[in-house]
Parts: C-alpha cells; sequence; structure tokens
C-alpha cells in the first residue's frame, strides 16, 4: 500500500463524513454533489484496493493476509452501499447515512494501514 494514498483516502473520508453531518444539519436530502462526491472517494478506494491487491497476489507475504483482504473488500463495499440506503428514500437523514459510511469506510482503511506489515 503506498501510504500518501492511504492519508489522501481517509481525509477524503472525513470530508465526506463532514459534507453528509451538514446535509444532515441543514434538513436537506443527499443530491447529485453527493453521489459524485461518494464517486470520487470509491474511485480513490478501488485504485487503493486494486494497488493491495495485485501487491497481495504478487507475492508480498503479510502475517494476516485474509484479514487483509477481507477489510480490502469492506473498504470498497460499504460506502456504495451506504449511498444506495441513503438515496433510495431521500430525507434529511440521508446525509447521516453517507457519514456514517465515509465514518465505518475510514475505519477499515485505518485497519488495513496497520494490517499492512510486508514481509513480517
Amino acid at each position: 500500500m503506498i501510504g500518501a494514498l492511504v492519508v489522501v483516502v481517509l481525509v477524503a473520508l472525513v470530508a465526506l463524513a463532514v459534507y453528509g453531518v451538514v446535509l444532515t444539519a441543514i434538513d436537506r436530502p443527499p443530491d447529485v454533489w453527493t453521489k459524485r462526491a461518494v464517486g470520487v472517494v470509491v474511485a480513490l478506494l478501488v485504485v487503493q484496493a486494486a494497488i493491495a491487491a495485485v501487491q497481495v497476489f504478487g507475492g508480498t507475504p503479510l502475517p494476516e493476509t485474509s484479514t487483509f483482504l477481507i477489510y480490502l473488500v469492506v473498504s470498497v463495499c460499504v460506502l456504495p452501499i451506504a449511498t444506495q440506503f441513503a438515496t433510495a428514500e431521500p430525507t434529511r437523514w440521508g446525509g447521516a447515512v453517507v457519514a456514517v459510511g465515509a465514518i465505518a469506510t475510514a475505519v477499515a482503511v485505518w485497519r488495513l494501514d496497520g494490517l499492512w506489515v510486508p514481509g513480517a
């Protein structure tokens, strides 16, 4: 994994979570900008997952490879699912759902970074 990319992804996830909280606070449902922001963050997550998967399947030994791969899949899947729930029935709480999805994804990415100990 690339340390700088992890930082960029975490900052993007925190910004998305703040955006979701602000949408909830001003009583607005998720809009097209929410979907675009989620799309950008998911694109970053897919790039990170692709790089990590290539390294793991290319032979980089990790102490907990299966746990790492599970977190990798979770990091890519949670945010699109949360966004689908948030936009299925647009209410003011949709922003909160996006915020919770972003926070959960940030925890998964942080855990991925902690599990990345090549050669251990």
